[in-house]
Order: structure tokens, then sequence, then C-alpha cells
């Protein structure tokens, strides 16, 4: 067993029944010339989440750790895109466009891959998802059951979209949530700071919240 210092409160679990949920650490989010930046966003300001992110993950496989490595993308013929999704807001280039790292946002395309300091090893677990949440279309839930996890530690980009929408989602079905700041990002520090806020009121209503250093 394993407690970190936390908030709202300590954080206790077994490493066998846990896993690591990183978000989204891919080129098109953290890269210039990616989806993140044909938005209009400043990527630069996701780019001290790659070491804190590597960090965590190396920690999480000293400790027999499950590592879960998600990619937000979809089919070469958008069937798994709504039309909602990719016509949504104003970007330069929109979702299945031809970019610098290839088709945006398109399974096996450059720019949907991870960033090379965060690229999965043998035994990781990689879930391609279509929409926001890691459980929607996906086979994560069934992966977890299988594995018998409990618990899971989330980092990733960015924290109030997916990140936060994924620890919503786990905490319905049951799992204890605990979220390492540093590990997490966002093109907004105060979107950053208020989901963070969100995860840990009222008692820990979606989940804990903790830093690297609370790690041990």
């Amino acid at each position: 067993m394993i407690t970190i210092d936390a908030l709202p409160g300590p954080f206790s679990f077994e490493p066998a029944h846990t896993a690591l949920v990183m978000i989204d650490m891919q080129r098109d989010f953290i890269e210039p010339g990616g989806f993140g930046a044909t938005l209009g966003n400043d990527v630069s300001l996701l780019k001290p989440v790659v070491p804190a992110a590597a960090a965590l993950i190396a920690w999480c496989r000293e400790h027999g750790i499950l590592v879960i490595h998600t990619q937000e993308c979809h089919r070469p013929d958008l069937s798994d895109c709504p039309p909602a999704k990719r016509l949504r807001g104003k970007p330069s280039l929109r979702i299945g466009d031809p970019g610098p790292m290839g088709r945006i946002l398109i399974l096996g395309e450059p720019g949907a891959g991870f960033v090379p300091e965060l690229l999965p090893q043998d035994g990781d677990l990689v879930i391609a998802k279509p929409g926001k949440g890691a459980f929607y279309g996906t086979n994560l839930g069934e992966e977890l059951t299988q594995r018998g996890i409990t618990h899971l530690i989330f980092g990733g980009v960015t924290t109030e979209v997916c990140v936060q929408t994924t620890m919503r989602e786990a905490n319905d079905r049951g799992y204890e949530c605990l979220l390492i700041e540093e590990a997490t990002g966002s093109y907004f520090p105060e979107f950053k700071q208020a989901a963070i806020e969100m995860i840990r009121a009222q008692g820990g209503i979606v989940g804990w919240t903790a830093r690297l250093a609370d790690l041990r």
C-alpha cells in the first residue's frame, strides 16, 4: 500500500490495482504546427508538462503501476468524427486536413502520435479515443476491469477538457482518481487551476490532486 499526501486528504492505493492514465500527450497538441496551434493556442505553455509527465511515468514504472496512454484521433474516413466536432470553431486547419505533421488528428499520422519523450513501451496500454473522455467509444473500461484496476492516477492535456472529462467519467464508474498537478497542463493556466480546484472541491467530489514532490 502506498499513501500520497494529497488534497483534500491522503490518497492510498495498491500498485497492483492502480493504473496511470496519461491523456493525449500527442504532437498535434504539444508541438508547433499541430491542431492545438491551428486553434490559435500558445503550445509552448504545454512544454513543461512533458518532463513532468516523463517523471510521473518513470515513478509509476518503478512501482509496478500499469501505464496507459490515450490519444485523441479519428479514422482516416472520419466516420467516427461527428460533423459538429469537425466544424466547430475557426481553426486554420480542421480535423482530417493535411498539415505539417500529416492529416490533423488522424490515427497513424505523425501528428496524432506521441511526443518522442513519452513513447509507449512494451507492457503499456494504448487507447485511441474519438472523443474527449477516454471511456467513450473505447475498450478502456473493459481493460481496467480485466486487470482488476480500482485506482487511477492522471496526467496529460488539457486539464479542463480531456483530463477532467475522463476523471469525471472514471469517478462515475467507481474509480478513485488522483491528478498530478505538474503532469497536466492547459493552454489557459487559469482553466487548469480552476479544474484542479473543481476536482478536489467538496471533499474530493471528483478526486484528489497532488504534486510530484508528494510521490514517494
